[in-house]
Parts: structure tokens; sequence; C-alpha cells
């Protein structure tokens, strides 16, 4: 009988998670998701191959061919020191991945496991996990994220830093009210009932169902991660130079404006096509994951 319940209740919560994953694969129907996903899909590919695209070393100064416009040698024009551009782009789309992804893993490593203790243990533990909450979540995200990079040295590290511990109050969130529903389900009681621990019942069966929850939600903050990853870079609080991040690479350009409109342009470009693919993807997940969306739009 013991182990007829523990199978049940796993069974109970493995439906869970996967019905979630289920929902947001029929985004996949939406066109505007697919072109979303296209766009992720060419980031990822660009990062990837960035060394076998790029024409040139990003970083190589060549003060002859400075500030020279698009052309078929350098088909995004060159920067102030003759470096070109193009290579600069390719190569900042890998620092863009690595920021989001790192951003994303270390800001949910951060928010899931306080939003789960606090949504299933409650009473005191909850009062003290969510004031904490509270207190980073006074501040917008962005001003708090500024404040932190500009209390620690500039650089792609700390910009990770600053973004996740100005972001991970909303996965601890989620996580609590995602946990406090599970731990009310039957399963979960019939397995306190056969004697398994805290431990047990929240590896085995309530994180399994908050997991997917909180990764989807991750996936449609992606778009910001990288507009304040890219605006901490634009007033210097991020990357610094010679280093080919787009916001950097905007806030060099800013002073050839517009004479030399190619040097914040393509960045520019970079980052609104990448933003634009999380965020038509996200919608997409939102619009399966609301029927009332649906309805509406119907």
């Amino acid at each position: 009988m013991s182990e007829a319940g523990a199978a049940a209740a796993r069974a109970a919560a493995a439906m869970s998670a996967s019905r979630t994953w289920r929902l947001a694969w029929r985004t996949l129907r939406n066109p505007l998701s697919l072109a979303g996903l296209g766009l992720i899909a060419a980031l990822v590919l660009t990062a990837l191959l960035a060394p076998v695209l790029a024409p040139a070393d990003p970083l190589r100064t060549e003060m002859a061919a400075r500030l020279q416009p698009p052309s078929r040698a350098h088909p995004f024009g060159t920067d102030q020191l003759g470096r070109d551009v193009l290579s600069r782009v390719l190569h900042g789309a890998r620092i863009t991945l690595r920021i989001a992804i790192l951003t994303a893993v270390v800001a949910t490593a951060i928010g899931l496991p306080v939003g789960v203790l606090s949504g299933y243990f409650r009473g005191r533990t909850d009062d003290l996990l969510m004031r904490l909450t509270d207190m980073f979540m006074a501040f917008p995200r962005l001003i708090l994220a500024m404040a932190i990079a500009a209390a620690l040295r500039p650089s792609l590290e700390n910009v990770i830093i600053a973004i996740s511990l100005a972001g991970w109050p909303i996965y601890a969130r989620l996580a609590r009210s995602m946990a406090l529903a599970i731990r009310e389900e039957v399963y979960i009681e019939a397995a306190r009932a056969l004697g398994a621990s805290a431990w047990r019942i929240l590896t085995r069966h309530v994180l399994p169902g908050v997991v997917s929850p909180v990764i989807i939600q991750v996936s449609l903050d992606m778009g910001g991660i990288i507009l304040t990853a890219a605006g901490l870079g634009f007033i210097g609080f991020g990357a610094q130079p010679p280093t080919p991040e787009w916001g950097l690479m905007i806030s060099e350009g800013r002073n050839y404006v517009p004479g030399q409109w190619w040097l914040a342009t393509f960045p520019g470009l970079a980052i609104s096509l990448v933003v634009l693919g999380f965020n038509l993807l996200g919608d997409g997940i939102r619009d399966v994951l609301d029927p009332r969306l649906r309805t509406g739009r119907g």
C-alpha cells in the first residue's frame, strides 16, 4: 500500500508538470510564436557560430579604416577604432545569450527554493521569506539592478548578479503560489499519511509541479533581462570596453549620430529583434495558458 500511494503521488505530480508543457507546446500552432522561436533560434546559432561567421576579429583595431560606412568589405561599417561592426554584433550575440541564460539560472536558483519553502511550510517561515521578498520588490527592477551594479565593479559577471538579485522575487512569488496550491492536493495528504518526510514531499511531489510554471515565466522574462543588461551596459555599469556588448556599442556609437548612423543602428536592431523574438514567443505561451485571452481574441 505504501509503494502504491507513493507511486500515485509521483504520477499526479508528473501529470501536473506534463500538462503545463503540453499547453506550452501548443503555442507552435501560432505563426507569431513560430516567428519568435525562429528569432531566438537565430540568436543561438549566431552565438554558437560567431567565430565562423564573423569576417574579422571583433577586437582588432585599424585606424586607417575608422568610421567607414557599410560596404562590401565591411557590411555593417567600422567604428571609431576601425573595428568591424558586423563582427562585433555577431560576437555580441554570445555575450547577450550568456547573460540571459546565466541570469535566468541564478534568479531561478534563488527564487524557486525561497517560494517553495515559503508556500509549503507557511507560518513564520512564510512571513520571514515573503518580507524579504517584499524588500526586493519595493524597488523597480531596473533601478534596483542599477543600484546593485553601481555598488559592484562594472563587469559582465556583476551584471548577471545585479539582474538576478533584482529579478528573483518574481519567481519566488510564483513558486509560493504554486506550492500553496499543491500542498493542499489529496496526493500530498496521502504522502503525509504514509509517513513521507517534508524533504521527500518537497523534492518528489511539490517541486516537480512548481518547476514548469517557473521555467515558462523565465522564458517570458528573457526579453526584459536582455533589455536590462543592454541598459546597464549603455550607462556604463555593465561590460567595459573593448567588449563587444550591444548596449555598450550603442553607448559608444551615440557620440557619432547622425553622421555615422551605423554604429548604434545595427546593435540596436539586434537587441530589438532578439527582444521581439522572446516577446512573440511569450505572447504565444500566455495565449495558450490563459483561455480568457484566446476567447477575447477569437
